[in-house]
């Protein structure tokens, strides 16, 4: 065992659960390719002493608590592959998903019975201390050849993989032992993870340096942990599938490209919120208009009504889709007067969305001009970024539309330079800056004015920046998100 008797584990439900597995009839054989060995109350780690015993309990108690505690997939399959290597004594590790691929043409995560070709394939490997190379290497070893050959069939899983000595078994594959050789593996340990509802989910190998083997109670400890943590992958692949498609469908509510349009260069960020935890739904949008101007807009509808919850943010996204729709037909019609889009957007929500609030900044911009007229509905107001800095463009003091018997605010008009940008952004996005949203809003303008020259020519690049200054990158600035982040950039050329 590679950790030690601490104090005596508590009584907790990963506890509990650790000694009924460890107590059950059901185990697998300690080695071997395809070894299935019922070893009953008389497993190895019951036959060890009592404070071995308490240390396995201790082990499986700790792992399986930080395993469930994990906040999302990718934590989960960090942390599974983790532990297993500090069990193991590993220096790295692999774990290969199921990728699998139904009579129906689609793909994803499904119950082993509702697909009727052998599930072959594997999808994106996740690695523990190995780089993006190292993983490349490793996929191009054939899957029935390589360190987790058979452990993703559907049927007759081998019930671990065992290879003490990768350069000197003769019987692997020859692309396997150069990559090994290329990688510094000198032996690998994998079992799968699986369940009987859901047949086989992933398969985790750990490398170690130089040929070896776990003992055998490693062995089976790691058998049991994994048997622990295969029903709660499935659950965490099941709600990671279900939060990507819900994501896609809310992405096609929104614009599948901007548009090009000559003397102004618009790029857009959006990183939803869960379903789960956000209570409203943010959009933007861009639109070339008929005389050569562009619409630009952010806004953000609220749920179902005073005391709406998470359960109302379903509702609001599709709520959102439809007043972004009849926005971009006030645009094209009116689109060179906000204050008139706006108001018949106020006319629209209250008539046909009387439960509901949105907040909007509309702007029509005039490339060839540079100037910038614009009217805002209780949003946060704009960033006008220039060679001086970044100053807030602001707009009057309105309510939300939907608030008040009768939405009106006059607009504002405002002259740019060759190399401005006007920044559109969400309340969502200002609120994950700072502390408060007056804080978050002075971030942001901060960030903005101090990006460096090279950034601030690109509005892509832009937008970047200000997510990862501010906010953070990639799931980092999506973890416990409970609004949409939204941020929309025109630069003049």
């Amino acid at each position: 065992m590679s950790d030690n008797l601490l104090d005596p584990p508590q009584h907790s439900a990963a506890y509990r659960t650790a000694e009924v597995v460890l107590s059950s009839g059901q185990t697998d054989g300690p080695s071997g390719d395809a070894a299935r060995t019922d070893t009953g109350v008389g497993s190895l780690l019951d036959d060890r002493p009592r404070d071995g015993r308490l240390a396995a309990l201790d082990w499986l108690n700790r792992h399986t608590e930080r395993l469930a505690h994990a906040r999302g997939l990718a934590a989960t399959l960090t942390a599974l592959l983790d532990s297993g290597a500090t069990l193991l004594g590993a220096g790295r590790g692999l774990l290969v998903p199921v990728a699998r691929e139904c009579a129906d043409g689609t793909s994803g995560r499904r119950p082993a019975a509702d697909c009727e070709r052998p599930h072959t394939a594997h999808g994106t490997m996740v690695g523990l201390a190995l780089d993006r190379a190292a993983l490349g290497a490793l996929e191009t070893v054939p899957s029935e050849d390589g360190p987790f050959a058979g452990l993703l069939r559907p049927f007759d899983r081998p019930a671990q993989l065992l290879h003490p000595d990768l350069a000197g078994d003769p019987a692997l594959g020859a692309r396997f032992r150069e990559v090994a050789a290329a990688l510094e593996i000198g032996a690998c340990f994998a079992l799968p993870l699986a369940t009987e509802e859901d047949g086989p989910l992933a398969a985790a190998v750990w490398f170690f340096e130089q040929p070896t083997a776990p003992t055998s109670e490693q062995q089976e400890l790691a058998r049991r942990y994994c048997a622990f943590a295969a029903p709660l992958l499935a659950g965490r692949l099941e709600a990671d599938r279900r939060r990507r498609s819900t994501e896609a469908l809310r992405r096609g509510l929104l614009p599948d490209h901007l548009p090009y349009v000559p003397g102004l260069r618009l790029a857009a960020r959006w990183v939803p919120a869960g379903l789960d935890l956000s209570a409203g739904s943010d959009w933007y949008d861009a639109i070339a208009l008929p005389d050569g101007s562009v619409g630009l807009s952010v806004g953000s509808v609220s749920g179902d009504g005073p005391g709406a919850g998470p359960a109302s943010a379903p509702g609001a996204a599709t709520a959102m889709g439809r007043i972004r729709a009849a926005l971009r037909a006030y645009a094209v019609l009116e689109g060179e007067d906000p204050v008139s889009v706006l108001g018949d957007l106020e006319l629209l929500l209250k008539t046909t969305e009387p439960a509901r609030t949105a907040t909007a900044v509309y702007a029509c911009v005039e490339p060839g001009e540079r100037r910038i007229t614009l009217a805002g509905a209780g949003h946060c107001p704009p960033l006008l970024v220039t060679r001086y800095g970044a100053d807030f463009v602001e707009t009057s003091l309105s309510a939300p539309l939907g608030m008040l018997s009768c939405w009106e605010a006059p607009s504002v008009e405002l002259g740019a330079e060759r190399g401005d940008l006007l920044l559109l952004y969400t309340e969502g996005l200002a609120r994950r800056c700072g502390s408060t949203l007056d804080a978050g809003q002075a971030t942001l303008r901060k960030t903005a004015a101090d990006a460096p020259r090279e950034i601030r020519q690109d509005p892509d690049r832009l937008c970047a920046y200000l997510l990862t200054s501010c906010v953070g990158a990639g799931d980092e600035a999506a973890a416990g998100a409970t609004d949409d982040l939204v941020l929309l950039a025109a630069r003049f050329e």
